[in-house]
């Protein structure tokens, strides 16, 4: 059995979901003793705010909040939910803008209203000077337009990558981008362990996006950060590294890409 190693961080996990709401302490005891030293929590929109911050402020130093809209939140307050987001961004020193993008799997409805709202999330990042973590899906090509509309310097990730190698160079061209790779590498068949083989683990990230995107073996169910271990494990027999390589080189590319903080006094 695989004993693993302290400092693995899930960057992308959505622990103050109410899925958590029965066995929260016992669910982040298993992330613990899994390996896990820290995560990030990506915002979604303004009903969810207070209890993300709410679990960042009972887990100093071990759960980091993110501040933005979610695409499948731009609705018809989007204006409403963005001026949410301004009023706030004072509030902590948030680790990313987030979780950001365009989604049009489910609909393509407020398409303008995603593009306007992710583009000016973009340049409120490069304000800040903090890294976007970016929801894609289906939806790419617009994503691309408009970092090329917004003609900034912009690092992130691409969270829930599943694409191709190719999709993964226009991602590196287009920014200081890394990407995140979760639950879906392993998966049987899953196109992205293709595209994994040829991506420098330089440029990885690990995550969970929990309680969504549960990995084998507890597909089907619901997922927790401390499943991210299997995540890395899959990645490790991929790439034909060593379980400790994996953690340490992802962990040390989440350090230099998010502003983790220690507890304001």
């Amino acid at each position: 059995m695989i004993k693993f190693a302290l400092g693995m961080i899930d960057t992308h996990s959505h622990i103050y979901d109410e899925a958590y709401r029965e066995d929260f302490e016992a669910m982040i005891a298993r992330a613990r003793e899994a390996g896990v030293e820290r995560l990030v929590m990506p915002g979604i929109d303004s009903s969810s705010h207070t209890a993300m911050v709410a679990c960042a402020d009972a887990l100093p130093d071990f759960a980091y909040p993110a501040i933005g809209l979610h695409p499948t939140e731009v609705k018809e307050n989007y204006r409403q939910e963005m001026q949410f987001v301004y009023d706030h961004l004072g509030d902590r020193p948030w680790v990313a803008i987030g979780e950001i993008g365009m989604d049009l799997y489910w609909s393509r409805e407020f398409l303008e209203q995603q593009k306007e709202v992710f583009c000016e999330q973009l340049t409120i990042a490069h304000e800040q000077d903090l890294p976007v973590i970016i929801h894609a899906r289906d939806a790419h090509e617009e994503i691309f337009e408009c970092i090329k509309r917004v003609a900034k310097p912009l690092r992130g990730t691409f969270h829930a990558f599943t694409g191709s190698y190719e999709t993964y160079l226009r991602i590196k061209a287009a920014g200081d981008f890394k990407i995140g790779i979760g639950g879906v590498v392993t998966f049987k068949n899953a196109h992205i362990a293709t595209a994994l083989e040829r991506i420098p683990l330089e440029d990885i990230l690990m995550e969970t996006d929990a309680p969504y995107l549960t990995p084998v073996p507890h597909r089907g169910q619901r997922n927790e950060s401390a499943y991210v271990r299997f995540v890395a494990e899959k990645i490790a027999s991929v790439k034909g590294l060593d379980f400790e390589t994996v953690d340490d080189v992802t962990t040390k590319n989440a350090e230099k890409l998010f502003p983790f903080y220690k507890k304001l006094s």
